[in-house]
C-alpha cells in the first residue's frame, strides 16, 4: 500500500503541470516534485479547502462534537501563524495508506454508507463490572457502556480514520513557514479531529476487551488503575497501527498488544522494585525476611520509596545523578559505568568514584536513622 498526495473531490492538476514541475525539479540539481510543490504556488495546485464530502450527513456528529475545540486561525497574528506551521511540519502524520485514497472520488464513496452506531447503554457496562467477580468501582461500568462494532462498522471506521488523516497528511506537506495558511492550518486540524473522533469510537468499542484482560493481571503489585491507563493508552496505539485492509479483526490484533503491553509493565514494576530493595541494601539498611518477600504490603513499599527519595534529595546534584545512574534507579534504565559518568559530567573516572563512595557514605548515615519496623504500623 502506498499513500498518495493528491486530494479527493478536488480537480487533480493537468499533465501539462504535472510535467513542469516534474522539469523544474530535474533542473534544481536533484529536488523531487515535492520539493518543487513546495517553492511554486501550491494553491493552484491543491486549494485549501475540504471536497464536497467534508458536508457529508455521517460527518454531522463528528463536526458537531469537534467544533468547540478548534482554534480560530483568522484572528491569529502572522507570528503565531508561522509558529504553528513549523509545529505542524515538525510533527509527522501517520496512517495506513491505501491506493484508493488518490481516487478523486473516494470521499464521495468513504463517507456514503450510513455507519449506524448504536448508543451507549449504561446497563451493559454496569453488569459488565459486576460479573467480574472483582472488587472495583462500580463507575468502571462507563467504560464498557460502548457496544460491540459489527465487522463493517469497523471497517468502516478504520477506512474514514485512515483517510482523514491522509487529507491532513496532503496539506501538510503543502504548508510554507514563509507564507503561513490559515485556511490550510485550519483545514489540517479539522481532518486530524475528525480523524480522532473516529478512532475514539474505534477505543470505546473495544475498551472491554482492554478490562477483561488487565485485570487477570493485577495484583499487591500491579493496582488495577495503573494496568488500565497503560491498557487504554496500546490500545489507542493499536488502532492506529492497525492495517484493517488485511481482513483480520482488530480485537485479534488488539488482544495481543494489550496482553504484551500488560505483561511488560508488570515486570518493569517488578524490576524497579528489586532495584529500589537493592539499594537500600547496599546503604546497610537492614531488612526483616518479610520486607524482603516480594509480598512486602504496598504501604511499606511506598513509604521505603518516599524515604529513598528524601535521602536522595539531600545529597547534591552530581552525588545525586551519580547514585541514580549507577544504581539504575529512577529514570535510569542501565546502570552507568564511572566512564561513561565521567564524560558526562566532565570529570575524571576517579573524581566520579570518590563522588561515589562519599554519596553512599552519607545515604549510610541517614538510613542508620530510619527504623523500618515503624513503616509497619
Amino acid at each position: 500500500m502506498t499513500t498518495s498526495i493528491s486530494i479527493s473531490s478536488e480537480p487533480v492538476p493537468s499533465e501539462l503541470a504535472i510535467a513542469k514541475i516534474r522539469c523544474q525539479a530535474n533542473a534544481s540539481g536533484g529536488k523531487t516534485a515535492a520539493d518543487a510543490i513546495r517553492h511554486e504556488d501550491e494553491s493552484a495546485v491543491i486549494p485549501a479547502r475540504a471536497g464536497g464530502w467534508i458536508r457529508a450527513s455521517e460527518l454531522t456528529a463528528a463536526l458537531t462534537a469537534i467544533e468547540p475545540y478548534l482554534n480560530d486561525y483568522e484572528a491569529m497574528e502572522k507570528d503565531e501563524l508561522v509558529r504553528r506551521t513549523k509545529i505542524q511540519l515538525r510533527h509527522e502524520i501517520s496512517f495506513i495508506g491505501n491506493n484508493e485514497f488518490a481516487d478523486s472520488q473516494r470521499g464521495e464513496v468513504v463517507f456514503a454508507s450510513p455507519l449506524e452506531l448504536a448508543e451507549p447503554k449504561a446497563a451493559a457496562g454496569a453488569r459488565i463490572v459486576s460479573r467480574s467477580g472483582s472488587d472495583l468501582p462500580i463507575h468502571l461500568g462507563r467504560l464498557c457502556e460502548a457496544p460491540l462494532l459489527k465487522p463493517e462498522q469497523e471497517v468502516m471506521l478504520f477506512q474514514r480514520m485512515n483517510f482523514l488523516l491522509h487529507q491532513a497528511a496532503v496539506h501538510r506537506r503543502l504548508l510554507n513557514p514563509k507564507r503561513p495558511s490559515r485556511a490550510r492550518l485550519a483545514l489540517i486540524e479539522r481532518f486530524i479531529a475528525l480523524a480522532h473522533w473516529h478512532r475514539d469510537r474505534i477505543v470505546e468499542a473495544n475498551l472491554r476487551l482492554v478490562f477483561s484482560i488487565v485485570k487477570k493481571f493485577v495484583n499487591g503489585n500491579n493496582p488495577f488503575d495503573e494496568l488500565l491507563s497503560d491498557g487504554i493508552v496500546a490500545l489507542i496505539r493499536a488502532v492506529e497501527k492497525f492495517d484493517y485492509d488485511r481482513g483480520f479483526r482488530f480485537s485479534t490484533y488488539a488482544t495481543q498488544v494489550v496482553r504484551r503491553n500488560a505483561y511488560r509493565t508488570v515486570v518493569l514494576n517488578q524490576q524497579e522494585r528489586q532495584k529500589v530493595m537493592g539499594g537500600l541494601q547496599d546503604m546497610n539498611l537492614e531488612l526483616t525476611d518479610e520486607g524482603s518477600e516480594s509480598s512486602i504490603s504496598e504501604t511499606r513499599w511506598h513509604e521505603l520509596r518516599r524515604r529513598l527519595a528524601e535521602m536522595l534529595d539531600e545529597l547534591d546534584r552530581r552525588e545525586k545523578l551519580i547514585i541514580r545512574a549507577r544504581f539504575s534507579l529512577g529514570p535510569h534504565r542501565k546502570v552507568r559505568t564511572l566512564q561513561a559518568l565521567a564524560d558526562r559530567l566532565g570529570i575524571s573516572k576517579e573524581r566520579v568514584r570518590q563522588l561515589e563512595s562519599r554519596a553512599m557514605e552519607k545515604l549510610r548515615l541517614m538510613a542508620s536513622d530510619v527504623c523500618l519496623a515503624e513503616l509497619e504500623s
